[in-house]
């Protein structure tokens, strides 16, 4: 999981379901059932630390998807047996062998959340969070803190700061051995107070200061550019995957069609990911028929998600991808490109296809667990490969100026101006036949790439 400074959906404590992906997440907000297992008496267990212990026990034994290979069930059951037979003082020694014991499944998007950060997590669903707007990830390989991708508009994308820097220390504190949630609650703070980062992007180190403020997120902008040759290029940039992204890009595309567009340029550069029906939702506003995304648990395919019909534009379509794309991003560009919707530009994709739910726990406190991994709809798996793109695109600075977001979807964005190119292309090749229509004859024609 990427642990961010912003989760969307609201949680409580109640028996449902929401499915949330930050970087491939799901949300399942459930009640949850006590194993029989003959080690350990129930009632031995209740109304102390152990309780929770061996709720967090569970949950992996029934529901955890091995990723790194470290899980055998034969061993998990002699941890339980030897860590029930403990004697805790509180909660917080309890606390310290629930992380050890998650620390033997190597992954990092397992995850214990005491109480106090459980409701941290909340309170940022809530949208009262004060930070600078970034998106991190503990690196499973070398287990350093690695910038996602900072959120547009937000005091660290207005820093500088960009996908794949790896945060060395906040504040003059080293971030090596040190936790997610202790990185988040350092970065975080009160509005107008500073923190600094100590930055490695590349072989260079660098110091950047930045100052806190709300993170306030709008999911879409658009534009519609014109070219000499008559040709209406909508450019839609999608920031995030929250709760209104769907709506807000079909009052988009709506617009852009009564304004007469003649193809799309779709920007997920940057974007890290978000609701998971959002994605489905949106993939569904472009593609008219065919299979979006497959989730695989431990048992096998369980969910196939697909197109219902209702695209509202069958006009030619190019994405923009680059390395902070993450997870609802993939699902999106997995299903765009292998329904042969539409070509993907710019770099390779940051490649997150492990699905975590998160669960609350009795005592306040909260686990993310990896439960199962996405497929896109030609069974690629994407975790750790990501998605290289139909044509690679890099960005080029002018004049060493630093690129900043008024740049995007102009002609001052090389990538873009790859991806229009592109879009031109594929739009006079369908002028000479006939309009595109998902599952028809032309279909091949109409995407046949020549560059």
């Amino acid at each position: 999981m990427f642990y961010s400074e912003i989760y969307r959906s609201k949680i409580k404590r109640i028996p449902s379901v929401i499915k949330y992906i930050r970087n491939v997440f799901i949300f399942s907000l459930i009640s949850i059932p006590v194993l029989s297992l003959p080690t350990t008496s129930r009632s031995f267990i209740e109304n102390n630390p152990k309780e929770v212990l061996d709720e967090v026990w569970q949950i992996i034994y029934r529901d955890y998807l091995d990723s790194s290979g470290s899980y055998n069930v034969d061993e998990w059951i002699s941890i339980r047996k030897r860590l029930l037979s403990n004697k805790y003082a509180g909660s917080e020694d309890a606390y310290v062998s629930i992380r050890e014991m998650l620390s033997s499944l190597k992954d990092p998007y397992t995850r214990f959340l005491d109480p106090q950060e459980f409701n941290e997590m909340k309170i940022e669903t809530a949208g009262e969070l004060m930070g600078v707007g970034i998106q991190i990830s503990l690196d499973s390989e070398n287990n350093k803190l690695v910038v996602i991708s900072p959120i547009e508009g937000t005091p660290a994308f207005n820093a500088g700061i960009q996908p794949n820097d790896v945060i060395i220390s906040i504040d003059g504190e080293l971030t090596e051995g040190m936790s997610i949630e202790k990185a988040v609650k350092l970065i975080r703070g009160e509005r107008g107070t500073r923190v600094v980062l100590g930055i490695l992007r590349g072989e260079n180190f660098l110091k950047v200061s930045i100052k806190r403020d709300r993170i306030e997120i709008n999911s879409v902008n658009s534009r519609l550019n014109s070219r000499d040759n008559g040709l209406k290029i909508g450019y839609i940039r999608l920031k995030q995957f929250n709760a209104n992204a769907s709506k807000e890009m079909k009052n988009t595309i709506r617009k852009l069609e009564k304004n007469k567009a003649s193809g799309y340029v779709l920007d997920l550069r940057g974007n890290p990911g978000g609701l998971l029906e959002s994605s489905i939702d949106i993939a569904r506003q472009w593609i008219d028929q065919g299979t979006i995304v497959s989730t695989k648990t431990r048992d096998g395919i369980n969910d196939v998600r697909k197109a219902n019909g209702s695209a509202l534009t069958r006009k030619p379509l190019v994405v923009l991808v680059n390395e902070g794309s993450a997870s609802a991003s993939e699902i999106l560009s997995g299903a765009i490109r292998d329904n042969a919707r539409g070509i993907l530009v710019g770099k390779k994709t940051f490649g997150k296809g492990l699905v975590q739910s998160v669960r609350a726990l009795s005592d306040g406190s909260g686990l993310t667990v990896t439960i199962a991994k996405y497929l896109t709809p030609k069974g690629t798996d994407i975790n750790k490969n990501g998605i290289v793109p139909d044509i690679e695109a890099e960005i080029s600075l002018n004049q060493g100026k630093r690129f900043n977001q008024f740049d995007l979807g102009t002609i001052k964005d090389s990538q873009y101006l790859v991806a229009e190119s592109a879009l031109i292309k594929q739009i006079n090749r369908q002028k000479k036949k006939t309009t595109y229509e998902p599952g028809k004859s032309n279909l091949k024609f109409a995407l046949k790439r020549t560059y």
